[in-house]
C-alpha cells in the first residue's frame, strides 16, 4: 500500500508532490496503528471476562503503539494510586513502525514513468512530518486511557526514531552512497573523500560493525535459550501463574515473543561483562549475582542465573564478545586482503588497523543504542532501574571488538600475505637484482654493465646475438679507413665455431618474467642480415 498508492501524474506541480508525500507518511503510521489495534481488539473479544469496554481496548492499543516508538508511558491504575512509569520498549514491536517509515521514504523516491518524485530533502521532511502528525494525534487520544504519556519530554524519542528511519530510507533510495560530501564541507576534506579508499573503507566499517552487533545479539539469544532450558521448570510455573485461561496464555506468549530481542540484548550485556540490573539493589554479571532483585513473575526472567558468585559455566559467556571481535576482524580483512591477493594490491597495515578500529567503534555505538532501548523503568521504587546500563555495555563492546578486531585483522592479513615479497616498481632498476652476474649454459659468467655504463636494451642485445655479431665486426673496418666491405676475422674468444646455428639457444639464459616477455622481439629463423 505504501508503494503503489497515492501516485502522481507528471503534470502535477511541486506542491502536489509534497502533499501526496505527506499523506503517504500518514498512511504508514495508520498501517502500523491499525495492525496493532486489530490484534488488541481480537484479544479483547476473545477474553471471557474483559476488564474494560472497547474504549479501554482502543486506549491500550494507542498506548502500546506509542510505547513501540520509545515513548515512556505512565500506568495510572496502580494499587498505591501513584502513576507508575513504563519505559521498557519491546524491540520486536518497534520493528514494524521503523520498517514502515523506511519503506515509505524509499518508495517515494523510486522513479516511475509518468510520475514526479520529490527531492531527497522533501521526501525526508514530508514522510517524517506526516508520520509524526499521526503520532501527535494518538498521543492526545491516549491521555484519557490507563496508559498515558508521561510528560512532554517523553515525546522526543519517537522524533529521533521516525526521522532516523526516514533518513535511512532516503539513503537506501540513493544507493547507500558514502560520498560525495556537500558543497559546504571543507575543500581539503572533500578531496580526501573523493580520492583514495574512503568509500571502500566506509563500506567495510559499516559491514563489520553491523556484523559485530549481529553476532552479539545472536550470542545473547543463545545464552538466553540455554538458560531457559536449564530453568525450564521455573519458566513453566511463571507462565501458568500469569496466563490463567487460554486468552491470557496467548497474551503472555505474545508479550514474551515481542520481548525476545530485549532478552538477547540483555544476554549480550551479560556476556560482555557489565551485565544488567534487576532493580536498584541488584546486578547480574558473569562474576556474581549480587543484591536482592526486584524480580517480577515472567517466563523470560526465569533465565536469570542463580544468586551467588559465578561459576565456570557463567564465565563461558565471555565467548560471545570473542566471536564478535573475530567477526569484525574477518569482515575487515575480507576487503583489505582478499584471498590470493598480491601484496601490492592489499591494504597497508595502518589502513587495515584503522578500518578495524572504526568497525569496533560502530559495533560499540550500535550496542549502546540497543542497550538503551532494551531497558527502562517498570514502576517505582526498586523497579526504576531495569535492564543493562547503555554506556557500560557500549564501552565493553568497543573494548572487546577493538582489542580482538585490530589484532585479529593484522594477524589474518599477515597470514594471507605470507611468503610474498613486495616487488619493485615497473620503472625501477631491473639490473640491481643481478649485480653479481649470471652464468650461461657453458658455465661462463656473463658480464653485467657497471655503474658508469648504460645497459644495452634487451631488443638490441638479442638482435646483436642473432646476427652473428655483424655490427660488432663492421665497426673496426670503418674505424680503420679501408673501404673494403669484407669484415675482418673475429677475435679468438669470438670464434664462429662457438656460436650455434640455432638462434633459439640465446633464449635459454634470458629472463622469462612478464616484463621481458612484452619487450622481446619475435624469433627469427636465421641470422639477421641487417647491419
Amino acid at each position: 500500500m505504501t508503494e503503489n498508492s497515492l501516485s502522481l501524474s507528471g503534470e502535477q506541480g511541486r506542491s502536489a508532490v509534497s502533499a501526496i508525500t505527506f499523506l503517504r507518511g500518514m498512511l504508514a503510521a495508520g498501517l502500523g496503528l491499525g495492525a496493532l489495534t486489530v490484534l488488541v481488539m481480537v484479544l479483547w473479544i476473545s477474553s471471557p471476562a474483559p476488564d474494560d469496554g472497547p474504549g479501554g481496548a482502543l486506549h491500550a492499543a494507542a498506548g502500546l503503539w506509542l510505547l513501540a516508538h520509545g515513548v515512556e508511558l505512565a500506568r495510572v491504575d496502580t494499587t498505591g494510586g501513584a502513576p507508575a512509569p513504563v519505559g521498557l520498549l519491546p524491540l520486536l514491536l518497534a520493528v514494524v513502525p521503523v520498517w514502515l517509515v523506511h519503506r515509505t521514504a524509499r518508495d517515494v523516491l523510486v522513479p516511475v514513468e509518468g510520475r514526479r518524485t520529490p527531492s531527497a530533502l522533501g521526501a525526508f521532511a514530508m514522510v517524517g512530518g506526516g508520520y509524526l502528525f499521526v503520532g501527535a494525534a494518538v498521543a492526545v487520544y491516549a491521555r484519557e486511557g490507563w496508559l498515558s504519556v508521561d510528560g512532554p519530554a517523553s515525546l522526543l524519542p519517537p522524533v529521533f526514531v521516525v526521522m532516523g528511519a526516514a533518513a535511512a530510507g532516503v539513503w537506501t533510495a540513493a544507493g547507500r552512497p558514502f560520498g560525495p560530501l556537500p558543497v559546504w564541507a571543507p575543500v581539503r576534506l572533500r578531496e580526501k573523500v573523493a580520492g583514495g579508499r574512503f568509500t571502500e573503507c566506509a563500506e567495510t566499517v559499516y559491514r563489520s560493525g553491523a556484523a559485530g552487533v549481529a553476532v552479539l545479539l545472536g550470542g545473547g539469544a543463545l545464552l538466553v535459550a540455554v538458560a531457559l532450558v536449564w530453568h525450564a521448570q521455573a519458566a513453566q510455573q511463571s507462565f501458568v501463574q500469569l496466563s490463567g485461561d487460554w486468552a491470557g496464555g496467548v497474551s503472555v506468549l505474545l508479550l514474551a515473543l515481542v520481548l525476545v530481542p530485549n532478552a538477547a540484548v540483555w544476554g549480550a550485556a551479560y556476556g560482555l561483562g557489565p551485565g544488567f540490573a534487576l532493580g536498584t539493589a541488584s546486578t547480574v554479571t558473569p562474576l556474581a549475582f549480587s543484591g536482592r532483585p526486584a524480580l517480577p513473575v515472567f517466563p523470560l526472567l526465569a533465565a536469570v542465573p542463580d544468586r551467588g558468585p559465578g561459576t565456570v559455566l557463567n564465565w563461558a559467556a565471555g565467548a560471545v564478545p570473542v566471536v564478535a571481535g573475530l567477526t569484525v576482524a574477518w569482515f575487515t580483512v575480507r576487503r583489505a586482503a582478499p584471498v590470493r591477493v598480491t601484496r601490492e594490491k592489499a591494504w597497508s597495515l595502518p589502513e587495515t588497523a584503522l578500518t578495524a578500529g572504526l568497525g569496533a567503534v560502530a559495533c560499540g555505538a550500535g550496542t549502546a543504542v540497543l542497550a538503551a532501548a532494551a531497558g527502562g523503568p517498570l514502576g517505582t521504587g526498586k523497579l526504576v532501574e531495569f535492564g543493562p546500563v547503555w554506556w557500560l555495555t557500549g564501552a565493553a563492546a568497543l573494548a572487546w571488538t577493538a582489542l580482538l578486531g585490530i589484532s585479529g585483522a593484522l594477524l589474518l592479513r599477515a597470514w594471507r600475505l605470507r611468503g610474498q615479497v613486495r616487488q619493485e616498481p615497473a620503472g625501477g632498476d631491473r639490473w640491481g637484482a643481478r649485480r653479481s652476474g649470471r652464468r650461461d649454459e657453458g658455465g661462463e659468467t656473463e658480464p653485467v654493465p657497471g655503474p658508469g655504463t648504460v645497459p644495452m636494451p634487451v631488443s638490441v642485445s638479442v638482435s646483436a646475438r642473432t646476427s652473428g655479431n655483424t655490427t660488432a665486426e663492421a665497426a673496426p673496418s670503418t674505424a680503420g679507413g679501408s673501404g673494403s666491405e669484407s669484415a675482418p676475422e673475429p677475435a679468438p674468444e669470438e670464434q664462429p665455431e662457438e656460436q650455434s646455428d640455432d638462434a633459439s639457444e640465446v633464449y635459454d639464459f634470458l629472463p622469462t618474467d612478464p616484463w621481458h616477455a612484452r619487450t622481446d622481439p619475435p624469433r627469427e629463423t636465421g641470422p639477421s642480415m641487417k647491419p
